[in-house]
């Protein structure tokens, strides 16, 4: 018996034929984050597979973090951690594997919508039920006999944009004042009781520790802690003034190529953007740049004037300088309040 075949047909079942033979794959995406993002990445990445699997149906996908302060992460990736993407909470450690390591383009920051900067946040205080220490403001925070707990600013950009925070909310208050600020600054870190090494350590050591009157951290932070304890256990702060705390992200270019997971990547990231993952990142507490979710969310976030960092302090290698190098301006603060 001859078998005729007509070409519309022989297309459909060479396709078929394509399809069953295609090999299945496994992909791995590792994803270097800040230290309290584990919670926030593990509500998004089942989003983003699901998403993924529906058009690469024979590529097995694992999505894959590694979680510390993001100066501590960046550093791994300079010394061999593979990592595909970074999801930090500052520019610098981002900006650090192009300058030292040329793992990422230059242009990085122009690749993703908002200057790669899926949300933001900014700082909030977390008091003990009753609020005992009557905390309102920053200028409440370098009164005798208040503990504050937050990250080193030395090895998390969580400390970074406290420290930066008060300094900027202060100098306003001062009028630009510098002698001022500068004076109320080592008097606030002297009040400083821990700082830890990234932010889910300095919550740990407030909550579990029960250690300092006052944790300051990232707004998404302090409130996701609220939501996991009892109610009234704590209260949250978000000062009238604060800063503005982006959150870059973006795909490690060497170590994609090299992985083979350029793709996935980028969709990853740009998934970052999309609706339903907007939608699931508010739920954590952060705020992010769609008008329609952030208005549908407005009792979440209490009104406040954020700046900047570079309004006030110039772009970020300055900051760096100035405020964190060896024998900048943290360290001469911190070694004036040791001889008060």
């Amino acid at each position: 018996m001859i078998l005729t075949f007509f070409p519309s047909q022989v297309t459909r079942w060479l396709a078929v034929v394509l399809l069953v033979c295609k090999p299945i794959q496994a992909t791995t995406l590792l994803n270097s984050s800040y230290d309290v993002a584990r919670e926030l990445f593990s509500a998004l990445n089942p989003g983003f597979i699901a998403q993924w699997q529906r058009s690469h149906p024979y590529d097995t996908l694992t999505l894959r973090q590694s979680h510390a302060g993001s100066s501590r992460q960046a550093l791994a990736i300079l010394q061999g951690l593979p990592a595909d993407v970074v999801t930090y909470n500052q520019i610098t450690d981002v900006q650090i594997l192009h300058d030292r390591g040329n793992l990422i383009a230059a242009d990085w920051r122009n690749r993703l919508p908002n200057q790669s900067s899926p949300y933001y946040s900014t700082m909030a205080f977390l008091m003990r039920k009753g609020n005992p220490k009557k905390i309102h403001d920053w200028s409440d925070l370098a009164r005798d006999g208040v503990k504050l707990v937050f990250s080193n600013p030395k090895t998390s950009g969580n400390g970074r944009y406290a420290y930066l925070a008060a300094w900027g909310a202060m100098q306003q208050e001062f009028g630009g004042d510098q002698t001022r600020t500068r004076t109320w600054m080592q008097q606030f870190l002297n009040n400083v009781e821990v700082f830890d090494i990234g932010g889910r350590g300095a919550t740990t050591t407030f909550v579990e520790r029960t250690q300092g009157d006052v944790l300051i951290g990232f707004e998404s932070e302090v409130n996701t802690l609220c939501n996991q304890v009892d109610a009234g256990e704590y209260e949250v702060i978000v000062p009238k003034i604060d800063i503005l705390a982006e959150f870059p992200v973006a795909w490690v270019d060497k170590n994609v190529k090299k992985n083979g997971t350029t793709e996935v990547a980028k969709a990853y990231l740009n998934y970052l953007f999309s609706p339903e993952a907007q939608k699931i990142i508010v739920r954590f507490y952060y705020r992010v740049n769609d008008t329609q979710i952030m208005n549908e969310n407005k009792t979440k976030f209490p009104q406040t004037q954020l700046f900047r960092v570079e309004e006030q302090f110039g772009d970020w290698q300055q900051v760096m300088d100035t405020h964190f190098r060896r024998g900048g301006e943290l360290d001469q603060l911190l070694a004036a309040g040791r001889h008060r």
